[in-house]
C-alpha cells in the first residue's frame, strides 16, 4: 500500500512539521550515533549504545547476537515489546483515514514508516521506505537548500522480459545503493505477485504469470539490493492479485493452485535470496486474512521453507476497510501475532492499546510475544542504523542511469517486424513522431510503486539526442497537446484523491490531408500507443485493455497514408501490462513493446531502434486475441460485480500459457516470445541420462545464424506424465540467456531439472508427487515455438516432498480441468 506519499508528506509537512526538519535531525537516532561514547574492557572496545557509562550484556560484541538479543528482550516491559511489534506510524495519513495518532516523522521524509527507537537500550529507529521500481522518498525538503531525488527504474513487466538474471542483480544493486545512502534499511520490494489477469491495476509492478520467472527475477534482485546491506520486503504474500477492494476481498482459491502457482515464486525467492523480510498482503485467502494466517506465516513460510527474517503487514493489512479506521476498527492484533506477522505497520496507537491489554492479560502468550520480539531484534541488529553507517545523501545517480537505460533496452520486446522495419538507423531521413504519449512518456505506474525522479527522457527526447531528423511540423503541434493533456489528467487525478488512478492522455485529432502530407515528407512513421495504471484500482476492457476508438482512427489513417507511399509504420507500446493487439497490429509494420522502461526511456528506445541494441526481451505472459480468452475472465475482479466480497480462482492451476496451450487457445502473442535483429539455430540436443535420477542436465547449442550480435533466450518446458492427475501440456522449468553471440558465433547452454521440477502438488496425498513414467523436456524460443525435444523416463514414482494440509477451503468449488 503506502500511498502516494510525496503528497501525502506535502500534506502533513504544511500542517504539522513546516519548519522543524533540523530539529528532527538534531534529535534523531543517526545525530546521536555520531557521538556514541565507547568503553574499554579488558584491552577491547565497545559502543556504549545507551550511554550509560557501563557495559552492558547486549552492547558485549565477544557475546553472540542470540545472547545480546535475549539479554534485551529479559529486560524490556511489556509496553517496550508492543512498541516494537507495532510500527511507529506514517506521516500524513490521516489524509486518507482520518486521525489515527501521532505519528514520527524520522529522518528521511517520504519513507513509509519505520519501527521504534529504545534509548535505554541503544537500540535506533530503523527506516522502511517503497518500492519496486526504486527508492521512493520525497525528493525535496523543508529548510534545506539539497535535493534527494532517486533513479526511477523499470518497472517490473520491464526488468522480468530480460530474462537476465546477471542483468537483474546489477539493477538490484543500484537500488540497494540508493536505499543505504539515504539512510533507509529496508526496501519495500519487489513484488512478485502472479499475474493472473491482465486488468490487475498494479501488474506493471509484478513480473509474470508464471512462477519460476517471477521467483528467479525476484531472488537475483533481492540478491543485488541485499549485497549493499540493506533488506528487502517480498510482497505481497499471497494470492493478492487484485487492487478492486483489495483490503477485504475474500480470494477462494485450491490449495494445489496455491502451492503450484501463488506460493511457488515466494519460495523460490525465499530460498535463493533469503529476503530480510516478508509482507504479509491485505486479502483474505479462504476466509482468513493471510496477516491472521497460521498456515502461511508459520507453516509453509518458516516450518516448510526455513524462512528466518521477519513478517510484516501490507499497511493497515487485516482492517475491515480504510473507512472503518475512522470508526475506530483495527486488525485482530492478538490473531496476527500468533499466526507469525511480527510487525504490524504502519502502527497505529489503538492497535498499541489493545495488544499490551492482551499481554498483560496473557490473551497474548509471553512466549509469542517474545519470539516476535526477538525477531525483529535481529533484523535490527544488521540493519546500517544499527550499525551507525555515516550514509551519504549521495548515491551515484549518473552511474544508476546508465544501469536503468541498458536494462530498459535489454527488456524491450520486439513483437512485430515485417520488412525488417527495425532497425530504422538513416539519421539523413525524416521521422514523423505520432501519439500524445511520444511526448508524455510515462516512466512507470502510480501508487507505492513509483519513484520521485528528477528527469524523465521522452520519445520526443530520446531521438533527438540519437540524432533523428524528426517532423519539425508534428513536434510544435504534439508538445504543447502533451504538455496540456498530462496537466489536465494530473489535475483529475488529485480530485480523485491520494489513490486517483491516471487516465489515459487523448491524442489530437488530424485528417486525412495532414497525415499524407506527413508520408510525402517523411521515410518513416513511429507512433506511441501509452497506458497507465497504479495502485489502489483495477484496469478496465473499455479504451484501456482495447485501444479507444481514436487511438484506432490514428492507426488505421497513418498506416494508410504511409502504405500509400510505401512508408513503414512502427508502433511503440509505452505500457505496464497486457492489451489487445490482435485486431490491429496487422495494420503496422513494426511493434516494439518498451513498457514503462524507467526514466531513461525514451534514450533506451533509441538504442533499441537505431540498432545500437539488438532486442533480446521475451514476454513473461500471454496477449490473448481477446480480454474473455483469458481463463480468469469471468470471475475478476470478483462478486456481487459492483462491489465484490469474493473471488474464486475456479481456472485452478490453468494460468496464462498453462491455459493457452492446454486448451488450444490460440494467442496474439504467447509466453516467451520476442523477435531479433538476427536469427538463432538449435541443435544438438543432448541428456545426461535417459531416466531420472536426482538430477538430469539437457544441454542444447544455439548458433547466431544472421547478420548482427544478439542475445536469446532458452526455455526448457516440461510435459509429464498425468494419470494420477491432470496437468498442463507443458510448463517453464528451467532457462538461461545466452551471452552476446557474434554472427556465426554458438554457445553451448545447459540446463538442470531437480526432482521437484517433474512433481506436481496431489492435495490427497499432501505431497509433491512425480509420476512414474516418459517425460518429455522440449526446448525452445517461446511456448509454442519448440526448437528440439528429448525424453526421459522415472522408473517408479517419487514422493518428493510430504507436507501439511493448509488453507482449507471456505466455499465448495472444483478446479478447471482439461
Amino acid at each position: 500500500m503506502k500511498k502516494n506519499v510525496s503528497t501525502l508528506i506535502k500534506l502533513s509537512q504544511k500542517a504539522k512539521y513546516s519548519g522543524l526538519f533540523l530539529a528532527l535531525l538534531a534529535a534523531s537516532p543517526f545525530a546521536k550515533a555520531q557521538n556514541t561514547p565507547t568503553l574499554s574492557v579488558d584491552g577491547k572496545t565497545f559502543k556504549d549504545l545507551n550511554k550509560n557509562g557501563k557495559l552492558d550484556l547486549w552492547e558485549d560484541t565477544r557475546l553472540s547476537v542470540d545472547k545480546r538479543i535475549d539479554a534485551i528482550i529479559k529486560r524490556m516491559t511489556n509496553e517496550e515489546k508492543v512498541n516494537l511489534l507495532i510500527g511507529t506510524g506514517m506521516p500524513g495519513i490521516e489524509v486518507l483515514t482520518g486521525p489515527v495518532g501521532d505519528s514520527k516523522q524520522g529522518l528521511v521524509p517520504g519513507a513509509a514508516g519505520g519501527t521504534d527507537s529504545f534509548d535505554r537500550f541503544g537500540i535506533p529507529a530503523t527506516i522502511v521506505a517503497d518500492g519496486p521500481a526504486g527508492l521512493r522518498i520525497q525528493p525535496t525538503r523543508e529548510n534545506d537548500s539539497k535535493t534527494y531525488y532517486a533513479t526511477a527504474f523499470p518497472v517490473g513487466t520491464a526488468l522480468a522480459s530480460t530474462w537476465n538474471k546477471t542483468l537483474l542483480e546489477q539493477v538490484g544493486k543500484a537500488m540497494g545503493n540508493e536505499v543505504k545512502e539515504y539512510g533507509v534499511d529496508v526496501l519495500l520490494a519487489p513484488a512478485l505477485n502472479i499475474n493472473r489477469n491482465p486488468l490487475n491495476g498494479r501488474n506493471f509492478e509484478y513480473y509474470s504469470e508464471d512462477p519460476l520467472i517471477s521467483g528467479k527475477t525476484a531472488a537475483a534482485i533481492v540478491n543485488g539490493i541485499q549485497s549493499q546491506g540493506v533488506g528487502t520486503s517480498i510482497k505481497h504474500f499471497a494470492a493478492n492479485n487484485e487492487e478492486t477492494n483489495r483490503l477485504t476481498i475474500n480470494a477462494h482459491v485450491s490449495e494445489r493452485a496455491m502451492r503450484e502457482l501463488y506460493l511457488r515464486n515466494f519460495e523460490i525467492a525465499v530460498k535463493e535470496s533469503q529476503p530480510w523480510t516478508v509482507m504479509s498482503s491485505y486479502n483474505k485467502l479462504n476466509g482468513v486474512y493471510t496477516s491472521d494466517s497460521h498456515d502461511l506465516l508459520t507453516q509453509v513460510l518458516r516450518k516448510e521453507w526455513g524462512f528466518k527474517g521477519i513478517v510484516m503487514t501490507d499497511w493497515f493489512g487485516g482492517f475491515p476497510g480504510f473507512e472503518s479506521i475512522k470508526d475506530g476498527g483495527i486488525s485482530d492484533v492478538v490473531k496476527q501475532m500468533n499466526a507469525g506477522n511480527d510487525l504490524l505497520m504502519p502502527g497505529i496507537p489503538a492497535q498499541k492499546k489493545v495488544l499490551l491489554e492482551a499481554l498483560n492479560s496473557g490473551k497474548l502468550s509471553k512466549e509469542v510475544a517474545n519470539l516476535n520480539v526477538k525477531r525483529i531484534l535481529e533484523y535490527i541488529f544488521k540493519t546500517p542504523t544499527f550499525a551507525q553507517y555515516k550514509y551519504s545523501d549521495q548515491p551515484d545517480l549518473a552511474q544508476h542511469a546508465q544501469v536503468t537505460r541498458n536494462a530498459a533496452a535489454e527488456g524491450m520486446i520486439l513483437l512485430k517486424n515485417e520488412g525488417n522495419a527495425l532497425p530504422f538507423a538513416d539519421k539523413q531521413k525524416e521521422v514523423s513522431l505520432f501519439g500524445v504519449t511520444s511526448y508524455a512518456w510515462i516512466t512507470g505506474g502510480t501508487g507505492s510503486g513509483s519513484v520521485n525522479n528528477k528527469h524523465t527522457v521522452s520519445l520526443l527526447e530520446g531521438l533527438n539526442s540519437t540524432g533523428y531528423k524528426l517532423d519539425k511540423e508534428l513536434v510544435d503541434l504534439y508538445k504543447p497537446h502533451a504538455e496540456k493533456e498530462a496537466a489536465a489528467e494530473l489535475i483529475e487525478r488529485k480530485k480523485k484523491g491520494i489513490l486517483g488512478l491516471p487516465g489515459r492522455l487523448g491524442e489530437i485529432k488530424l485528417d486525412d490531408a495532414f497525415y499524407a502530407k506527413k508520408a510525402e515528407t517523411s521515410e518513416i512513421a513511429f507512433v506511441t500507443l501509452g497506458r497507465n495504471s497504479g495502485e489502489g484500482g483495477d484496469r478496465v476492457v473499455n479504451e484501456d485493455f482495447n485501444l479507444a476508438t481514436e487511438e484506432i482512427e490514428m492507426l488505421d489513417k497513418i498506416s494508410k497514408a504511409f502504405h500509400a507511399k510505401s512508408k513503414k509504420v512502427v508502433v511503440i507500446l509505452n505500457i505496464g501490462g497486457v492489451i489487445e493487439t490482435a485486431s490491429w497490429k496487422d495494420k503496422v509494420d513494426g511493434i516494439l513493446l518498451a513498457w514503462q522502461p524507467g526514466q531513461e526511456g525514451g534514450h533506451s528506445v533509441a538504442d533499441v531502434v537505431s540498432g545500437k541494441i539488438n532486442p533480446s526481451g521475451k514476454l513473461t505472459m500471454t496477449f490473448p486475441v481477446k480480454y474473455s480468452d483469458t481463463p480468469s475472465a469471468k470471475n475478476f475482479p470478483g462478486v456481487p460485480a459492483e462491489n465484490p466480497k469474493e473471488v474464486t480462482y475456479e481456472e485452478g492451476v490453468y494460468v496464462g500459457y498453462r491455459y493457452f496451450d492446454t486448451f488450444n487457445v490460440k494467442p496474439s502473442y504467447e509466453f516467451g516470445y520476442g523477435k531479433s535483429y538476427t536469427n538463432f539455430d538449435y541443435s544438438n540436443i543432448k541428456i545426461s541420462s535417459p531416466t531420472f535420477n536426482n538430477k538430469i542436465e539437457v544441454s542444447i547449442d544455439v548458433k547466431n545464424t544472421g547478420k548482427v550480435a544478439g542475445k536469446e533466450v532458452v526455455q526448457l518446458y516440461l510435459s509429464a506424465p498425468h494419470q494420477s492427475i491432470d496437468k498442463p501440456k507443458a510448463e517453464l522449468k528451467a532457462y538461461a540467456k545466452t551471452k552476446e553471440l557474434q554472427p556465426n558465433e554458438s554457445q553451448t547452454i545447459t540446463l538442470s531439472l531437480n526432482p521437484k521440477d517433474l512433481a506436481s502438488f496431489i492435495t490427497a496425498k499432501s505431497a509433491w508427487v512425480a509420476e512414474q513414467g516418459k517425460y518429455k523436456v522440449s526446448i525452445g524460443a517461446s511456448s509454442q515455438d519448440i526448437k528440439q525435444n528429448v525424453e526421459f523416463s522415472l522408473p517408479k514414482e517419487l514422493v518428493v516432498e510430504k507436507v501439511q494440509h493448509v488453507f482449507p477451503s471456505d466455499k465448495q468449488f472444483t478446479d478447471l480441468k482439461p
